[in-house]
């Protein structure tokens, strides 16, 4: 109690003090305060029920308050989540009633000084206890009476006070709700941009197995065109061998014919040249007219058939492009979307 006595006799710490006990929604001093768990902040229950519908528009009815929810505190945004008996299921915070009770008690007591309420700055020694509807200002009686606002509407300050008090609570309970719904559409925003890198990632696997598999395809049918000239070009080699063979056998017969022609027209002898003239040149008139080897016929070597035109591929995989009329879908279902919201 000597440390509460301490801070109540000091001008400055009661300000302070006065500061903490201040409602962040409401902006007044706590009235029932309950304890916001699990972040320790405190507010009004009145401005925990206020922010409570405005962070869950579909439940206003007593009913749908203590079937549970969740809203965002104030003060540090975390997330508060409360059971079936919603609001009212938050525990009182009867340290922070005491404390207010206490400094209601002192302020009581005081007197009050001159600086503490505002003062007419026409009539000094005036207090501003009404308010002028017609300038929107607040005044006192003596301007009224004889000053600027002597034929203006004025109203009670405290009427006027705690209509502008209500209207800023809505007002502070508007942009609560519309910053919860902001946080939703950042967090929907969030998870659209992580589902665009897992649905791309997706995309351009399918799509490298896609052309994997067209390679391998294009691979495999170079491989069986290259057989084909392969076996193509075994057997005409083999041909064209066995003819190169089959010639160098008839040179070689024929040009130790010559020899022997050679030989036997070298003999002086008539007798003797004349023993084997007849058989040798009936034998060389039958080789000249023998059988003809075959020949290979003209282009025989050329390989013009094999030849394989790749143009329409080639046209057709620069026209690979991905189904417009999917991208197309997808976006126009993306725009319905936005305008439904």
């Amino acid at each position: 109690m000597d440390f509460q006595a301490g801070i109540l006799q000091d001008g400055s710490p009661m300000e302070s003090l006065e500061k903490q006990l201040i409602c962040p929604i409401c902006l007044e001093m706590f009235s029932k305060p309950v304890v916001i768990l699990p972040c320790q902040h405190n507010l009004c229950r009145k401005c925990a029920n206020d922010v409570f519908q405005a962070a869950n528009p579909y439940g206003h009815s007593r009913s749908s308050l203590i079937s549970g929810g969740r809203f965002r505190c104030p003060s540090c945004r975390h997330e508060v989540l409360l059971d079936r008996h919603g609001v009212y299921g938050l525990q009182r915070n009867l340290l922070v009633e005491n404390i207010i009770d206490i400094y209601k008690q002192e302020c009581s007591s005081r007197p009050l000084k001159k600086g503490e309420h505002p003062m007419c700055k026409e009539h000094e020694d005036e207090r501003i206890n009404i308010y002028c509807v017609t300038c929107e200002v607040p005044t006192c009686s003596m301007c009224k009476v004889f000053g600027a606002h002597k034929d203006c509407e004025v109203a009670p300050l405290e009427t006027i006070f705690q209509g502008q008090k209500t209207e800023l609570n809505n007002c502070i309970s508007m942009l609560v709700a519309g910053n919860d719904r902001i946080q939703t559409i950042i967090s929907q925003l969030e998870d659209s941009c992580q589902s665009t890198e897992e649905n791309s990632e997706a995309a351009k696997r399918e799509l490298c197995a896609r052309f994997d598999a067209l390679a391998a395809l294009l691979e495999e049918k170079k491989s069986e065109l290259l057989q084909r000239i392969s076996q193509e070009q075994g057997d005409k080699t083999a041909f064209i061998q066995s003819l190169i063979c089959q010639y160098k056998e008839q040179l070689e017969k024929s040009s130790r014919l010559v020899e022997t022609a050679i030989q036997a027209a070298e003999e002086t002898g008539g007798a003797a040249f004349l023993m084997n003239a007849k058989q040798l040149i009936k034998t060389i008139v039958e080789a000249s007219k023998g059988g003809q080897l075959e020949k290979i016929e003209q282009g025989y070597e050329s390989m013009d058939a094999f030849s394989v035109s790749l143009d329409h591929l080639s046209e057709a995989v620069r026209a690979l492009e991905f189904d417009p009329a999917e991208e197309d879908e997808e976006y126009f279902d993306g725009e319905e979307e936005e305008v439904d919201e």
